[in-house]
């Protein structure tokens, strides 16, 4: 009974023993020998080029806020490869250079960047049905493997067939060894926290793109690391986002 409270009670040991308290901060130094690479590359996949847009959409700002709504339902059209690289640099890829770095669209602590981005390619055109890694640094797609994963991530996905009938499935990993060689226990916070400013850039995004998007937080994290291909241990998935064409349906 004990431990079952105590398993209970994990989202409150979170979010106190990560606070930040005054009298109490976290002690040590930073080895700057040992800080992670910022960005991952499959040197041996087939690569895809992609777009850098100049524009994505044609709605103003508050409009794409305005018309931004979770959709689940979509048609058997496929989205074009323009748009999907519209979504993947709005939500993930590098918006700028200076001073030496390469800042992105969104936010991150301390610059470091942790979450990785994959595809599931459902219906999208001049792809193949399969995984693919986005590879930030060059802007283009990875393709780890080819085949039909609709059944899987819907499965994966605590059955939501959104996930089968959208033309793409966005997910997001964490290589959290990027965030914690700074912020030890507290880079927990900061990388969810950044999987949420991508999933809105990708959202609104897609509306502004006349294209229907759902964020997605509830699936089983070791069958999605399957699919992607990757270790619980190093790196796991948090959070998916559903794009597709919806036609009428809303």
């Amino acid at each position: 009974m004990e431990e079952s409270n105590m398993a209970g009670k994990i989202g409150e040991r979170f979010q106190t023993e990560t606070q930040y308290d005054r009298r109490q901060m976290p002690a040590g130094y930073i080895d700057l020998d040992k800080k992670p690479e910022m960005y991952k590359e499959y040197p041996q996949a087939k690569t895809i080029k992609l777009i850098k847009p100049e524009k994505c959409g044609d709605m103003s700002l508050y409009e794409t806020i305005l018309g931004r709504k979770s959709l689940r339902r979509f048609i058997d059209v496929p989205v074009s490869l323009d748009a999907i690289s519209c979504i993947l640099w709005a939500s993930s890829g590098i918006q700028r250079k200076e001073t030496g770095f390469e800042f992105r669209t969104t936010p991150s602590a301390g610059g470091l960047y942790p979450i990785e981005t994959y595809l599931v390619v459902n219906n999208v055109e001049e792809l193949n049905q399969g995984v693919y890694h986005y590879n930030v640094k060059l802007n283009h797609l990875e393709e780890l493997k080819l085949g039909d994963f609709r059944e899987a991530i819907a499965r994966a996905a605590l059955g939501q067939v959104m996930c089968a009938s959208a033309a793409a499935v966005v997910l997001w990993t964490a290589i959290f060894e990027r965030s914690v060689w700074k912020y030890r226990q507290r880079a927990y916070r900061y990388i969810y926290l950044e999987a949420g400013h991508m999933g809105q850039n990708l959202a609104l995004t897609a509306t502004s793109l006349g294209l229907g998007s759902c964020q997605v937080a509830a699936f089983f994290d070791n069958e999605v690391n399957e699919i992607v291909g990757i270790k619980n241990t190093d790196e796991s998935v948090l959070y998916m986002s559903v794009i597709g064409q919806t036609g009428m349906f809303v």
